[in-house]
């Protein structure tokens, strides 16, 4: 086993908290639709989430 196959791999694509000022508008477009649609995908999770747990809490509550 080689040593870099076990060194953590930066992330593909943009990452928070990058320089933006090499980015071109179009691509500052982009990034914020991309965020967008990541910000629409977490929200999905949490409210499943956030309803499994009401749903359990409602089950043990006494």
């Amino acid at each position: 086993m080689d040593l870099d196959d076990l060194t953590p791999k930066a992330p593909k694509g943009d990452t928070l908290g990058q320089d933006l000022s090499k980015h071109s508008v179009a691509e500052l477009e982009a990034l914020i639709d991309a965020l967008r649609e990541e910000i629409a995908r977490v929200e999905e999770a949490l409210g499943a989430k956030q309803s499994s747990k009401n749903a359990a809490e409602a089950a043990f509550k006494r």
